[in-house]
């Protein structure tokens, strides 16, 4: 019930206060990302978070988003192959 109620008021707002709240709070977590990309922390989470927030206002924020997914699910199907790979050389 509280979820219904907090999107109702979310809703409720002026869409450009919306639009401000949802570009300040992504982008800073873009940027804070970014950051843990070099600093210790969880860098990828927070910058595919921050995207998420984006794309709920953000026509190019959720094209971006789309491809962080398509690589992504690139990438583990790689990771996997390679590691089938490498699991029957070492059974030769």
């Amino acid at each position: 019930m509280h979820s219904d109620r907090g999107l109702k008021a979310w809703n409720a707002l002026p869409h450009p206060i919306r639009w401000v709240v949802v570009a300040g709070v992504g982008s800073t977590l873009v940027v804070i990302g970014l950051a843990l990309l070099v600093l210790p922390g969880p860098g990828i989470p927070i910058l595919i978070l921050g995207l998420i927030v984006l794309a709920t206002e953000f026509a190019w924020a959720e094209l971006v988003l789309r491809k962080v997914k398509q690589h992504s699910t690139d990438a583990v199907g790689k990771a996997r192959a390679l590691a089938r790979r490498k699991s029957r050389s070492a059974d030769d």
